[in-house]
């Protein structure tokens, strides 16, 4: 089972060229497919807008209509209701009679109800006429003649609601206009049938819809043939690209090895012009005090007590090379001590005038950026010892909101055609190397007048501040 299992890990494991495949297709298959998705949406929305705005037209035509007939109707009664009575039904008889004429089309009709919900007129549907319609709704609930009462007590307006087609008795939507006679409390309307409007309205979503499908299928074949692309030439750079990889692997190990033979050769040469030359001068004055003691000279214990200093002087040359290769005060204390220190050995070996300037960090800095800076800054001042021949030199490191930055300033002369950023030396691509482990930036700006080295962390190597330790109530 174990074996099984091993084999299914090592079928699923990806190669490098299906990883790189893989890398290459992903991101092209998304985009191809966020690109379908955006251009449905907008199209679709863009489609929907369209065919809103015209619904809106076709039905604002209707209602222009329907005020139309209305107004063409109270023309041909306003003579008989103009001068009649509120009791008068004679008059009466007259309008419901020359209303109920008055049919338009295959399924055009005015209708006519009290304001108690009787139905006096209804030339296309006489059954309704005589009988009173308060309460009814239509098959989605929506009150009928309660609302076309009401619009008609207000004056007048548009009222929408599904009603059975006179000529086919299917049910369709219906859009009204009813106006009220308040001196006889008539509602007076007709309405017109809008499911012409709305089989258009749905054809031309579906019409959007057949179009997006075919968006989709474009989309798809230009992908697969931009993935046929990326195949092909994808094969072709990954052969390219492995032999400039191997050539590249070959220059780093050579690179880590000259490297590490530089740093073999500086602490072999501290140890000998050093360490070594201390040690043997403390070898000559042993022996001579052994000899002077042996004589019965005076002058021994003097010159014990120089062999003494110059133990002392050895033992400062070993504890400077192990700060130099490994400081403990950077672990113990954090960055800014550590620099402090090392601008003021700097200063007193070198003699150059050294300002170093910092926002206490309390060690906020993780291990890695704490090393790589203070490698930067001993890089820099090692080549401004040098190389530069500056009178002074100011070191600035702080903390911000984008994370943390150390910069270097010296007066000297600036660095020579081609050890700039273009062909840069070993030391510059060492602190150019430990900037792109940690994702920061490394600036380098060089002038007759001077050279300034700027370091920035990214704020990811930043901890978090510690919280203070509660102390407990007495």
């Amino acid at each position: 089972m174990a074996s099984l299992a091993s084999r299914m890990r090592r079928m699923l494991a990806l190669s490098y060229g299906q990883k790189l495949f893989a890398l290459a297709t992903v991101p092209l298959i998304l985009a191809a497919a966020s690109i379908a998705i955006l251009v449905a949406v907008q199209s679709r929305q863009l489609a929907n807008q369209e065919i809103a705005t015209l619904e809106r037209q076709l039905i604002a035509a209707k209602k222009a209509e329907l005020k139309n007939y209305i107004s063409i109707a109270r023309t041909a009664f306003y003579d008989v209701y103009g001068p009649a009575l509120p009791d008068d039904e004679a008059a009466k008889l007259k309008v419901t009679q020359i209303l109920s004429a008055m049919i338009y089309g295959q399924d055009g009709f005015f209708f006519v109800y009290d304001y108690e919900g009787n139905n006096l007129v209804s030339p296309r549907q006489t059954e309704l006429i005589g009988r009173n319609w308060l309460g009814l709704r239509d098959v989605n609930g929506t009150p009928v003649v309660d609302e076309l009462l009401r619009i008609a007590r207000f004056g007048g307006g548009y009222h929408s609601y599904d009603w059975p087609k006179p000529s086919t008795g299917e049910t369709a939507r219906m859009v009204a206009y009813v106006v009220g006679l308040q001196d006889w409390r008539w509602a007076i309307g007709t309405g017109i049938f809008i499911d012409d409007v709305l089989e258009g309205v749905a054809s031309a979503r579906a019409a959007t819809e057949a179009r997006v499908r075919r968006t989709f299928l474009w989309i798809g074949a230009i992908t697969v043939g931009a993935l046929l692309l990326v195949f092909g030439s994808g094969l072709f750079i990954n052969i390219r690209e492995r032999r400039l990889a191997d050539a590249k692997l070959k220059a780093l190990t050579q690179r880590i090895f000259d490297t590490q033979e530089e740093e073999r050769g500086r602490v072999a040469r501290e140890l000998h012009d050093s360490i070594s030359q201390i040690l043997v001068a403390v070898r000559y004055a042993l022996e001579l005090a052994a000899r002077r003691v042996r004589s019965g000279d005076a002058r021994a214990s003097e010159t014990i007590t120089g062999a003494m200093d110059g133990l002392n002087g050895a033992i400062q040359e070993v504890r400077r090379i192990s700060r130099d290769l490994r400081p403990g005060v950077l672990d113990d204390l954090g960055l800014g001590p550590a620099l402090q220190t090392l601008t003021d050995d700097f200063a007193r070996r070198t003699g150059i005038e050294t300002e170093f300037e910092t926002v206490v960090f309390r060690n906020r800095l993780d291990k890695d950026a704490k090393i790589a800076l203070y490698r930067i800054a001993q890089e820099a001042l090692t080549n401004i010892e040098r190389h530069s021949g500056a009178t002074r030199v100011t070191l600035e490191a702080f903390g911000h909101k984008s994370g943390a930055t150390l910069r270097i300033r010296d007066n000297g002369c600036g660095m020579a055609e081609g050890s700039d950023n273009h062909n840069p030396g070993l030391g510059l691509r060492n602190m150019q190397e430990r900037m792109d482990r940690l994702g920061g930036a490394l600036r380098i700006l060089s002038t007759s007048d001077g050279t300034l080295i700027e370091a920035k962390v990214p704020l990811s190597h930043m901890l978090p501040p510690e919280k203070p330790m509660k102390v407990p109530a007495q």
